[in-house]
């Protein structure tokens, strides 16, 4: 029985387990945020390494800040009936913020903090006060996030008004470990405890499903990338060669997100002993492969436009880094599906270990960088390949 004034937005059995529309649409904002975060660092590794450091460490934060909204609107959805008028609220007014977000990048960590900060804070915080009011029945749960949020957004809007870059990266590096430890712990707050998240009934595959949505949406602003970067100039026989091996690299990443793990993670968030731990677990290894896809983003654009060039170890931490990340994030995340971390992975990951020194010591052009690097995701797709003859979803089984 519910409350008087609640109305009732807790997901049913019956509520379809399909992403809306509506979520997709939402989305759409990510592709433009992850261009100008992608722009971002493509003007970092501009910097010579001089300044990489830091720039791309303020380019982080900004990113973390986006995939927060993001992560928290899927939860939302997952959990909450997204076809109720109110949840449609929230992800529109969601969506809003993270437009107004994205369009504060170029200057996020300049003359556009405090736009960056206070449309965060106003995501983030507003919607959480709304369902305070909206859904009697979790109000303690949103009280305890209200709490953590509020205390985050004192860092957030701080970091907004100072004049000082280097103040507003310590200010917002807290305020991002704020936010991500207030989820991770359950909210823990005075009075109220902390929530016990693990036993949160969700919609397993709609929540699965996000997450690749979100993954594919990355792959999108990485072909973007590409295409940008190689109508820049002529049709040279370096430069097409450059951009072939940038599209069969983002094929390949999409190959190996999507074997075995990536098609049974609906049935693995199902089965899972607790479900909504593994849903919340997964944000953290999603968040390393969309890291890992945006970075290799940029090593498209230092090699297409430049494939004959220097690699120079700022780019390979672009060129090969990029897959690194991804291959690490992606051998986690078998672990969270089928609960062991298969051999091709790990030595994909290896040999892009050894082909950094070697690029370096033998002065070999960006180009060659990229195709080592796709030569390398492309064995692991031959190995996946092999090796899956005979596999069902059946076998998947999540070690939480």
């Amino acid at each position: 029985m519910t409350g008087a004034g609640d109305i009732g937005l807790l997901r049913s059995e019956a509520t379809s387990q399909r992403a809306t529309f509506l979520e997709l649409f939402f989305d759409l904002v990510f592709v433009f945020a992850l261009t100008w975060v992608s722009q971002r660092l493509i003007n970092d590794f501009g910097s010579g390494g001089r300044l990489l450091l830091s720039e791309a460490g303020e380019t982080l934060v900004l990113f973390l800040g986006l995939w927060l909204v993001w992560s928290f609107t899927a939860l939302i959805t997952s959990r909450l009936d997204p076809d109720q008028p109110a949840i449609q609220l929230v992800v529109i007014v969601s969506m809003l913020g993270a437009l107004v977000m994205a369009v504060a990048i170029p200057g996020g960590f300049e003359q556009r903090a405090l736009v960056f900060a206070g449309a965060y804070v106003a995501v983030q915080l507003g919607r959480s006060v709304f369902l305070a009011v909206a859904h009697r029945r979790e109000r303690i749960l949103s009280l305890r996030v209200i709490f953590w949020l509020g205390m985050s957004a004192i860092l957030w809007l701080l970091g907004g008004v100072t004049s000082e870059p280097a103040v507003r990266g310590v200010l917002w590096t807290l305020a991002v470990g704020l936010d991500f430890a207030g989820a991770a712990s359950g909210w823990p707050t005075p009075r109220l405890g902390r929530s016990r998240v693990f036993e949160w009934s969700i919609a397993g595959e709609h929540l699965a499903e996000r997450y690749q949505q979100f993954l594919l949406v990355t792959l999108g602003e990485s072909i973007l990338v590409i295409g940008l970067a190689f109508s820049g100039e002529s049709f040279a026989l370096d430069r097409t060669t450059a951009f072939l091996v940038a599209f069969l690299t983002t094929v390949l990443l999409w190959r190996v997100y999507f074997h075995r793990a990536g098609q049974f993670l609906p049935a693995a968030i199902t089965s899972a002993r607790q479900p909504a731990r593994l849903g919340i677990d997964m944000a953290y290894t999603h968040l390393l492969m969309v890291a890992g896809i945006v970075l290799t983003s940029i090593g498209y654009e230092l090699f297409v436009t430049r494939p004959l060039g220097h690699s120079t170890p700022v780019w390979l931490c672009a060129i090969l880094g990029g897959p690194a990340l991804f291959l690490a994030g992606r051998a986690l995340f078998e672990y969270q599906v089928v609960g062991w971390i298969s051999w091709p992975r790990i030595i994909g990951l290896i040999l892009l270990a050894l082909i950094a020194p070697a690029m370096v010591l033998g002065r070999l052009p960006p180009l060659v960088t990229g195709a080592a690097a796709a030569a390398a995701l492309a064995g692991i797709v031959v190995a996946d390949a092999i090796r899956s003859r005979g596999w069902t979803v059946d076998r998947s089984i999540p070690p939480i």
